[in-house]
């Protein structure tokens, strides 16, 4: 397949005007591989180095045990698709995006494989998005989107079966596979049956919202106490709003997961490549 003729594509289906980002002011140190496209809105092409693509690579962060696992393939002549063009550690805070590896840079340039990212249009709402994905994956149904971030809708509002937040925190350890956090500040039942869905992070940015539409359980990834949240946390308790962590890979996961399907159906062979999650986010 032609680059630019999946590049438009990628354009048209997930990208809109009113979407913005800034990721570019924090990328000094690589902006020698980064592409103009990029430098402008730090959306979409952000390595133009291939002009034909035979296959798709995607991942939540582009780490390097990611990176290297796509090199590792002995693959020329492709696209890695990352939700986030920088690398999370809530370890290393306040720096907690890392960059990539300019040693890994210059290995995908020589191989002709360019790196295309989505954050803000894939947080948007829609069948690939983060967190109807995590919804769906979790038994959701897709009710209501929430949460104005960057031009995008990044929260959704769904409806569960679960009468219990004990009882969804259980299927929420068993799909992402490790143990996840419970800030029960609220009555262990479900209200109404609806559970918000903010996958990845903005806990301090939706917490208002959610109490506002009388929820009382809200799924996301990044939980932990820290300056940036402590406030949210204080909200929550006062509102009786149960909290639940899933780390911020792994509740952004499924959306990349779901990119491989979307790549398949336009005759891309395409492949999701695991990561490790930091447990530190909860």
């Amino acid at each position: 397949m032609k680059a630019v003729q999946l590049y438009k594509k990628l354009e048209n289906d997930f990208i809109t005007p009113e979407m913005s980002d800034d990721w570019i002011r924090y990328m000094d140190p690589i902006t020698d591989f980064l592409c103009d496209n990029f430098r402008n809105r730090s959306i979409g092409l952000m390595c133009d180095f291939a002009t034909e693509i035979n296959k798709a690579y995607t991942a939540v962060f582009p780490s390097v045990r990611v990176m290297k696992s796509i090199l590792d393939d002995g693959i020329h002549d492709a696209m890695f698709f990352v939700h986030h063009p920088s690398i999370w550690d809530i370890r290393k805070a306040p720096e907690v995006f890392q960059l990539m590896d300019r040693e890994l840079l210059q290995q995908f340039r020589k191989r002709r494989i360019s790196i295309y990212n989505l954050h803000v249009p894939l947080d948007n709402y829609g069948p690939h998005s983060t967190s109807v994905t995590l919804a769906k994956t979790l038994g959701l149904k897709p009710e209501k989107a929430f949460a104005l971030y960057f031009g995008s809708m990044a929260g959704v509002f769904g409806k569960t079966d679960f009468v219990s937040v004990q009882v969804l925190k259980s299927e929420f350890e068993k799909i992402v596979n490790h143990r996840v956090s419970l800030y029960q500040y609220g009555d262990s039942e479900i209200k109404d049956g609806i559970v918000a869905v903010v996958a990845g992070g903005g806990l301090d940015e939706t917490i208002e919202e959610i109490a506002q539409n009388e929820v009382n359980v809200l799924v996301t990834g990044i939980t932990a106490q820290t300056e940036y949240t402590i406030k949210a946390h204080e909200f929550a308790e006062k509102q009786g709003i149960n909290i639940l962590g899933g780390t911020h890979y792994s509740t952004e996961k499924f959306a990349c997961k779901s990119m491989v399907r979307y790549f398949t159906e336009i005759g891309l062979l395409s492949y999701f490549i695991e990561d490790e999650p930091v447990l530190e986010d909860m």
